[in-house]
């Protein structure tokens, strides 16, 4: 959906609330709103905080609907004795754990093994590595990682780590109207930069933002009857 669509169709959901007999909204309430709207929705379909209960790839809607936000990311680090510590880290975009994936070697076993690896709380680590049936096993082919710091750690037991890579959800691509004054950089904007989901989801964002301008200028009719629609359509 392009911008000017997206900016017709979200001063509809307002109604009045754009005219000259109301508060005129700015691009750039458009853009903002829009943008936490975007994050609130994806965030809620992640965890599973809709009306169906739904959360990551839960069904085939949720897996098609998400899909857009995975992303893959080759980790660097280095090897200690007890794991892998990775020093690169997606800060600027990343917004929720999917998985890590990887592959070990032993000086038995000259052929890489692909390693079932699970997250683990950083409090239990010391507890899974007193357990024999929970601790890194090169035989099983299983460990586990942790998260600390923005760095993962990929635990390892005579074995060594091989092209680990972080999957993850990103954040939403914000969108930009070409020539407005950007609220987050302060700079403006040189060209659109429109949303990247399908339209049918970009209509339920639509309403999302909608009641978040609503609830700004205190129209609580407007704002319940945005959420509810977002909702009701999810």
């Amino acid at each position: 959906m392009d911008n000017f669509t997206l900016e017709i169709k979200l001063k509809q959901r307002l109604n009045k609330l754009a005219s000259n007999d109301y508060d005129n909204i700015e691009k750039w309430q458009v853009v903002e709103a829009f943008n936490k709207a975007q994050v609130e929705w994806s965030r809620r379909q992640l965890h599973g905080g809709n009306q169906y209960k739904e959360g990551d790839e839960f069904s085939k809607r949720r897996i098609d609907d998400l899909q857009v936000l995975l992303q893959e990311l080759p980790l660097t680090g280095t090897q200690t004795d007890t794991y892998f510590e990775t020093d690169n880290f997606p800060i600027d975009d990343y917004m929720e754990y999917k998985k890590v994936s990887a592959e070990a070697k032993d000086e038995c076993c000259p052929d890489n093994r692909p390693m079932q690896i699970y997250l683990a709380e950083e409090a239990n680590v010391n507890l899974i590595l007193r357990d024999t049936l929970k601790r890194p096993d090169f035989e099983w082919a299983e460990t586990f990682c942790t998260l600390i710091g923005n760095r993962i750690r990929i635990y390892r037991r005579d074995f060594d780590i091989i092209n680990p890579v972080f999957t993850y959800y990103r954040r939403p691509i914000y969108i930009e109207f070409a020539g407005y004054l950007n609220p987050y950089t302060g700079l403006t904007a040189v060209a659109d930069v429109e949303c990247e989901f399908k339209d049918d989801i970009v209509e339920l964002i639509l309403d999302e933002a909608a009641a978040i301008i609503a609830g700004d200028i205190d129209n609580y009719v407007q704002m319940q009857s945005g959420q509810q629609s977002a909702e009701r359509n999810n």
